[in-house]
């Protein structure tokens, strides 16, 4: 089903038809050095992920679905993780709204971007 919108969404754009875009920046910053830098952006059901910089020399992400924005309650598990080396890029076709959590270390996210650990350890 995900190849079939990612179809119909390419159709679109090669008639002129652009669907929005969604775009995604993200730093962490120990003092004034930046430990990662990582953008993302959704344009026409094809999701950009892009490693500017990281410490680590990677950049690991965690997709949710777009109802875990209420991450109090969430417990779905995440929609997809994988990770893209500092300077690289990947490129995901079918992605519509999602939660996009991103670190520089491969310890699971929780829905709050907070570390799995740190998230079960809260009363």
């Amino acid at each position: 089903m995900s190849k079939l919108i990612a179809l119909m969404h390419f159709l679109l754009a090669l008639a002129g038809c652009s669907l929005g875009v969604t775009s995604y920046s993200d730093r962490i910053a120990i003092g004034k050095h930046e430990v990662l830098v990582s953008s993302a952006r959704v344009q026409d059901g094809i999701a950009r992920f892009e490693c500017e910089r990281s410490d680590s020399g990677w950049c690991h992400y965690t997709l949710y679905a777009e109802a875990c924005a209420d991450t109090t309650s969430c417990t779905d598990a995440p929609l997809r993780s994988f990770p893209v080396a500092r300077g690289q890029y990947r490129q995901i076709a079918g992605l519509q709204a999602f939660r996009l959590c991103v670190g520089s270390d491969d310890t699971a996210l929780a829905p709050d971007c907070q570390p799995e650990r740190d998230h079960n350890a809260r009363p």
